[in-house]
């Protein structure tokens, strides 16, 4: 390789990483040098409108390896943000703080919204594993994840998921000491099966093995 050559290579090397850095915000932080307000906080409202639960200002600046004080600031921005404090029109969603955590929501006045297009779908069959949960939810809520887990002995995450984009469940609250978010059915529910309240709901106990139900005998049938 000749000295010329040589000598470009070394002059593109600080230009590159330069480059690098304005578009991407972690070779900023490997570099050592500071994140940008604007990206920061755009980091953030990635971060909140994937999650999934609700994530406190410490778990947001672990995860980004930034100071709590410039994550909380972050933080409040996109809130006001969505909430239209910089002069343009507040979003359909806003920022909520709860559980001890921040968390995407829809905006209240807008719920009707969601409601009609849910509504409108086109109407598809729930799989039994679906119907499964939905059963546990409406004769149990408010209930959490992992009990429902619990109970029908699998991991319900992604049918938790289906049954709240269908509109059939809705986050009730959530728990304050475990973080854990609580299911209940919504009238859509109540629509999609015509009734007017859960009391309307078939009694359970008929479908129930008998108290004197002998269940030693009937796994001794079945081997």
């Amino acid at each position: 390789m000749s000295l010329d050559s040589q000598e470009g290579t070394e002059m593109e090397t600080p230009i590159e990483e330069e480059q690098l850095a304005t578009q991407d915000p972690r070779v900023s932080l490997a570099m050592n040098e500071p994140i940008d307000s604007d990206s920061l906080r755009g980091a953030v409202e990635a971060i909140l409108m994937v999650a999934e639960v609700p994530l406190s200002i410490v778990h947001l600046a672990t995860s980004l390896d930034m100071p709590v004080a410039e994550i909380r600031q972050a933080v409040l921005a996109v809130k006001a943000d969505f909430d239209g404090e910089n002069g343009t029109r507040a979003r359909g969603f806003e920022l909520r703080e709860v559980g001890g955590g921040w968390r995407v929501f829809v905006r209240e006045e807008y719920e009707w919204a969601v409601r009609e297009f849910i509504s409108n779908e086109n109407p598809t069959k729930l799989s039994q594993a679906a119907l499964e949960t939905l059963a546990v939810i409406a004769y149990r809520q408010p209930i959490a994840r992992g009990q429902i887990a619990s109970i029908r002995g699998v991991n319900v995450d992604s049918v938790v998921r289906t049954l709240l984009s269908r509109g059939l469940i809705t986050e009730v609250f959530t728990d304050s000491e475990t973080g854990a978010i609580n299911y209940g059915t919504t009238e859509t529910f109540l629509e999609t099966l015509g009734i007017n309240a859960l009391d309307d709901l078939p009694l359970i106990s008929p479908y129930l093995p008998d108290a004197n139900f002998d269940f030693g005998a009937e796994n001794a049938a079945g081997n």
